[in-house]
């Protein structure tokens, strides 16, 4: 089993070629969740993500022969980079297999590390299948993403991080995917400091840990901007560990996910994936169990897609009453749009868009269908503009 001892030695092997990313306290992340917040922030590693501890540590483990032979790794994102670039760093030839889905932008990064990158299969599983097959016809080493004790030491060396740079934390929140990390983290605590309270997240439609720890069957699927931590098979290693170690895991719902990646991105103005945002969903969604902790929780990874990220935003300002849409049913005569912008204008909104529909949309062809989207303050100016509105007649549907 992985103790202290090994993530010790893991974090001294991998000074240099891993950044000692920063723990900072975040007040405005604070003030959300109502508990002292400090953020580990390894989105800031040179991939946009923590796999590169667990990479580093395994490919510095390799003998002599296993490197002149090369490694292969399945994986669709941040641990195909990661083994790529620390593959490239040490001279290693590198094999990297991705599902026939893969976006192309992760394709060319992980190619830009050096790596060959072969897509094959339509599920991760099928990836996973075939990189084992190339291990054994061309006698490469592969490199598990989380099941492997040299990847989870690695890993582990993000709380050691943490504790000293932060020792007022007495508690971790730590996400969790395949369970590298968390094993990782937890078994370094465990021994460090007994008294940090440490526990993992799961998005509800994966909590494939929570349920391999409660005995219950494992059923998981779904859309979710978490795909970092969305697994299926857990790996077996880091699940004994966190039996042993008796760690808890919560489960989030996937809004909260996104409030995370909205509150890092708007108040600790950090850019989180899903699965990097997981920690501070935890903490939105069980406020009740960290009231007054100070708890520590890793921006494990910021690569997330522009438009994802936007419609992330996006969805929160509605959420939050700071984007209004407004539908009307008006007459089609002159001035009617331009009355309506200034009963907006001076109530304090601002108009982004504007739909103007006759043809398709329209009850009659005496009316118009009038679509606006307003940004505004908060939802009580957005209820103040819906009154003025309201005041003049006009009959008003909330989007």
């Amino acid at each position: 089993m992985i103790g202290l001892a090994e993530v010790r030695a893991a974090a001294a092997r991998i000074q240099g070629a891993v950044l000692r990313t920063p723990t900072l306290p975040s007040h405005a992340v604070g003030r959300a969740v109502g508990c002292d917040v400090w953020l580990k922030l390894d989105n800031l590693q040179a991939t946009g993500a923590f796999k590169e501890r667990g990479a580093a540590n395994r490919l510095a483990l390799l003998t002599a022969r296993e490197r002149a032979a090369g490694v292969v790794a399945m994986s669709a994102g941040n641990h195909a980079q990661a083994v790529a670039r620390h593959a490239s760093l040490l001279g290693i030839a590198a094999t990297i297999v991705m599902p026939k889905f893969t976006p192309s932008t992760k394709v060319t990064r992980t190619e830009g590390w050096g790596a060959r990158v072969v897509l094959h299969g339509e599920m991760l599983a099928e990836a996973a299948a075939y990189a084992h097959d190339l291990a054994l016809r061309e006698g490469l080493t592969f490199i598990h993403p989380y099941d492997d004790p040299g990847v989870i030491a690695g890993q582990g060396t993000m709380a050691l991080e943490m504790v000293e740079d932060a020792p007022e934390i007495d508690t971790l929140v730590i996400p969790v995917g395949g369970g590298g990390l968390l094993a990782g983290c937890a078994a370094a605590i465990a021994e460090l400091n007994p008294r940090v309270k440490i526990y993992g997240v799961e998005v509800e439609g994966y909590p494939a840990m929570a349920q391999r720890l409660a005995g219950q069957p494992v059923a998981v699927g779904g859309p979710t901007v978490a795909e970092g931590i969305a697994v299926r098979d857990v790996g077996e290693a880091p699940y004994a560990l966190l039996k042993r170690l008796g760690v808890e895991v919560l489960i989030v719902p996937e809004r909260a996910v996104e409030q995370g990646i909205a509150l890092l991105a708007e108040g600790a103005k950090v850019v989180a994936e899903g699965a990097g945002a997981a920690g501070v969903a935890a903490l939105l969604t069980h406020p009740s169990l960290f009231a007054g902790k100070r708890v520590g929780t890793p921006v494990c990874g910021g690569n997330i897609d522009a438009r994802a990220l936007s419609n992330v935003l996006l969805r929160q300002l509605l959420r939050d009453g700071r984007l209004l849409r407004l539908t009307f049913d008006i007459p089609d005569r002159p001035g009617m749009l331009s009355d309506i912008s200034r009963r907006i204008a001076d109530a304090g909104g601002n108009v982004i868009e504007v739909k103007h529909q006759q043809l398709f949309g329209a009850p009659t062809v005496q009316s118009t269908e009038l679509e606006l989207m307003i940004e505004v303050r908060d939802s009580a100016q957005g209820n103040a503009i819906i009154a003025a509105l309201a005041a003049a007649q006009y009959v008003v549907r909330r989007g």
